[in-house]
């Protein structure tokens, strides 16, 4: 059996820098025609000079002949003025992204009253420039099972409220909370949703000892009602939710430890493991939008005109791959999947 598609989009990945970006590249690559690059280096990527040369450098580590498209992004700081928006157009950077400060990994430049910066969310509704949200709080007191919720509760709702005219794209979505916030809002308002949080919850994180290379922010939540709700969601078709990785990859030693990062790889395999959820949902007709179409029309981006294969085809992933000059865990380490990339 085999299922046939256009090649998906990425709209939200994360591949760092150096060695460590070489090391990882050719696995998105062979999947993705584009992928929405996210900013969070180290440095991070605050201005067009940055977002430039990190493109360069991803153009540079790609296989010879590859037309892979890496979409670039700024950082939104407390500095990020409508210049640097304006900037950030002319040179085809194609979103800013909003880390609350502190929320997760290397976003302690983030922003710490999005209030302050209302002059520049004014330049980007005008310009026609997306915000890209890691929608947490962070504030100590509150529960970390709760950050999503109530970032919608008293920052998102107030901000589509004072810009209505402002496209967001809420990622990687993990509540049902969420899912019935992106429903009820506007056209402008759509979600990314990654495989991780569709195929594990917090169980499979905490149950018979704890296992970190299933932690991410945001965390895993319940099966019910938040897992279901995104399952049902974007297997229902509905143009406002489309494929975001969140891939995020770190050593196998800094997962391992006594303050293990958040952050869970899945480049190696994410057009497999979201058939998958497809297939188990009865609803293989409807990946093709959510992967490949639902993304590109919501930043105005031709389809990609490469078709890519399947076939129903038992593999194992491997328990760790190459990463710099260590290794990485891959999320589903040693699990079989029923289906393979050609």
């Amino acid at each position: 059996m085999q299922f046939k598609m256009i090649q998906p989009d990425d709209c939200h990945l994360h591949i760092r820098s150096g060695m460590a970006l070489k090391s990882i590249i050719g696995m998105t690559v062979k999947q993705m025609g584009r992928a929405i690059i996210m900013p969070n280096l180290n440095p991070p990527i605050t201005n067009v000079t940055q977002a430039c040369a990190y493109k360069a450098e991803i153009l540079s580590a790609l296989p010879k002949g590859n037309r892979f498209n890496p979409l670039m992004t700024l950082y939104l700081t407390d500095n990020t003025t409508s210049k640097d928006i304006q900037e950030a157009i002319d040179h085809d950077v194609i979103a800013v992204k909003l880390y609350p400060a502190g929320a997760t990994t290397n976003s302690d430049s983030g922003v710490t009253n999005i209030a302050k910066l209302y002059p520049t969310l004014e330049s980007m509704q005008k310009l026609g420039m997306p915000l890209l949200v890691h929608g947490e709080v962070t504030r100590s007191e509150v529960d970390i099972f709760d950050r999503e919720a109530v970032f919608i509760d008293e920052v998102l709702n107030q901000v589509v409220s004072d810009f209505p005219e402002l496209k967001i794209v809420f990622e990687h979505i993990t509540t049902k909370n969420a899912v019935d916030f992106v429903l009820a809002s506007h056209h402008k308002i759509a979600a990314t949703v990654t495989p991780h949080h569709l195929l594990a919850n917090r169980n499979d994180m905490l149950v018979n000892g704890i296992r970190p290379h299933y932690f991410c922010l945001p965390v895993l939540k319940r099966r019910n009602p938040h897992q279901i709700a995104l399952l049902d969601v974007v297997t229902s078709g509905n143009v406002k939710f489309f494929l975001g990785t969140d891939s995020a990859p770190h050593m196998k030693t800094d997962k391992e430890s006594a303050c293990g990062c958040a952050g869970i790889f899945n480049a190696h395999c994410a057009i497999e493991l979201y058939v998958m959820v497809f297939e188990h949902q009865n609803a293989l007709d409807k990946l093709e939008g959510f992967a490949s179409k639902f993304g590109a029309d919501f930043y105005n981006l031709p389809y990609n005109k490469k078709i890519i294969t399947l076939n129903k085809k038992d593999w194992t992933i491997p328990a760790s791959y190459s990463f710099a000059h260590s290794n990485i865990v891959p999320f589903m380490a040693t699990k079989t999947l029923s289906w393979k990339l050609v």
